[in-house]
C-alpha cells in the first residue's frame, strides 16, 4: 500500500516522517524495496570501455612522458643541426640577398629614368641586368682625371675593339701618385659590382645565429619524432577503436607541416621583403637589415605555416571521433573563414600579403577537409 501512496521515484527519504507511518507499513516497504535496491546496485557497468579509460593524473603523466620525448628527440637534432647550420644560414639569406639586390637595382634604374625619362638606352640596361652592376655619382678631379687617361692610353693591352669583345668589363691597374689637389671638379658615374650587404652590430650576435640555423634544422630534422609523440598524447585520450585513426593521421601531419614550411620559406618569403622594401622606397630610406632580425623571422613564419596547415587533420579527427560533422562545417563556413584569417594575422607579422598568403590556402584545407 505505501507503494502505490507514495511511488518510489518520488519518495524522499530524508522528508518522511517515519514516526506517523505504520509499522507494518514500513516492513513490509523494507521486504519489498530494498532487496530490489541493492540487485541494482549490484548490476555490471555497461560501459566496454570501461577498463581503458584514464583518470585526470594519468592523463597528466602521459603528457609529461610525450613532452620528455619529443623534447629530447629536439635536443637530439639540436645537436645534429649544429653540424649543418652554416650552410643553413647561407640558404636563408637568399630570399634576403634577392630582395635586397632587386631593391637597388630598381633604384639606379630609377634615378636614371629620372635623370634621362624613358630614353635610357635598351643595351644599358641589358647591361646592368645581366652584370648585375649599379652606379653611383662621385666628383672627379679634371688634373687627376687627366692623369689616369694618359695611363691607360700608354697602355698597349686596352683598346677599344678588345673592350667591345670582351665578355666581362677590362681591369686596368694604374699606379701613380696623384698631384696636389685642385678645385676643378667633374661629375660622373661610377659602376660597381651590386652586392647586398646583412649586418651584424654585436660580437656575440654570429653566435646566436649559429644556435638559431641549427634550431631550425634540428626542428626539421626531429619533426616526425615530435608529431609522433604528439598524436600519441591526443590517442591515449580516445577509445581504442578510436586510436586507428591517429596512426594514420601522423604521416600525412608531418607531410602538411613540411609543406606549409615549404610554402612560406619559396613562396612568401619574396613577395612579403618586396612589400616592407617598397615603403622604403617610398620613404627613400635604403634597407640595411640586420641578420639577428632576419633569422627571427625566418624561424616564426614557417613554423606559423606549417603548425596552421594541420587543419584538415583537425577537422577530420573531430568528425571520426563524433565531435563536429561535415554539416555543421559546411553550416559555419563563414565562421570559420573569419576564424582562418584572425589566425592568420596572428601567426604572420603585422603585413597584409604574408596574412593573405597564409589564410588562402587554409581557406583551400578547410573546405578541401569537407570534401
Amino acid at each position: 500500500m505505501l507503494r502505490r501512496a507514495l511511488p518510489l521515484r518520488y519518495l524522499d527519504f530524508g522528508r518522511i516522517d517515519w514516526s506517523v507511518l505504520n509499522r507494518d507499513y514500513v516492513v513490509q516497504f523494507r521486504n519489498s524495496c530494498l532487496p530490489g535496491l541493492e540487485s541494482m546496485a549490484q548490476l555490471p557497468n555497461e560501459d566496454l570501455f570501461e577498463s581503458t579509460k584514464m583518470t585526470f593524473g594519468e592523463h597528466l603523466e602521459e603528457l609529461r612522458v610525450c613532452l620528455v620525448r619529443a623534447l629530447s628527440g629536439l635536443a637530439v637534432g639540436f645537436l645534429i643541426g649544429l653540424a649543418f647550420a652554416a650552410p643553413v644560414v647561407r640558404q636563408i639569406e637568399v630570399p634576403l640577398r634577392s630582395a635586397l639586390e632587386k631593391f637597388y637595382f630598381d633604384k639606379s634604374m630609377d634615378e636614371l629614368k629620372a635623370q634621362f625619362g624613358d630614353d635610357v638606352p635598351l643595351d644599358i640596361q641589358s647591361f646592368m641586368r645581366t652584370r648585375d652592376l649599379v652606379y653611383e655619382e662621385s666628383f672627379w678631379e679634371v688634373a687627376d682625371l687627366k692623369r689616369i687617361l694618359e695611363k691607360v692610353e700608354a697602355n698597349p693591352d686596352i683598346s677599344p675593339e678588345n673592350a667591345a669583345s670582351d665578355d666581362q668589363p677590362q681591369q686596368v691597374s694604374v699606379i701613380s701618385d696623384p698631384g696636389p689637389p685642385t678645385s676643378v671638379f667633374v661629375k660622373a658615374r661610377v659602376w660597381k659590382p651590386l652586392e647586398a650587404e646583412i649586418t651584424s652590430l654585436s660580437a656575440h650576435e654570429p653566435f646566436m645565429i649559429w644556435l638559431k640555423a641549427a634550431l631550425i634544422t634540428g626542428a626539421v630534422i626531429s619533426s616526425p619524432w615530435v608529431f609522433w609523440q604528439i598524436w600519441a598524447f591526443i590517442a591515449s585520450g580516445l577509445y581504442p577503436h578510436e586510436k586507428g585513426h591517429i596512426y594514420l593521421f601522423v604521416p600525412f601531419s608531418l607531410g602538411l607541416f613540411l609543406a606549409g614550411a615549404a610554402l612560406a620559406f619559396f613562396f612568401v618569403f619574396e613577395p612579403v621583403l618586396e612589400f616592407l622594401f617598397s615603403f622604403n622606397k617610398y620613404m627613400q630610406i635604403d634597407p640595411d637589415p640586420r641578420i639577428s632580425e632576419w633569422m627571427s623571422f625566418v624561424l616564426f613564419l614557417p613554423l606559423g605555416f606549417g603548425i596552421s596547415f594541420q587543419l584538415p587533420l583537425v577537422m577530420l579527427l573531430l568528425d571520426r571521433i563524433g565531435v563536429m560533422s561535415v554539416a555543421v562545417y559546411l553550416e559555419k563556413w563563414r565562421i570559420a573563414v573569419l576564424v582562418i584569417f584572425v589566425v592568420a594575422m596572428v601567426l604572420t607579422p603585422a603585413d597584409p600579403i604574408s596574412m593573405l598568403l597564409m589564410a588562402g590556402p587554409l581557406t583551400f584545407l578547410y573546405f578541401g577537409g569537407v570534401a
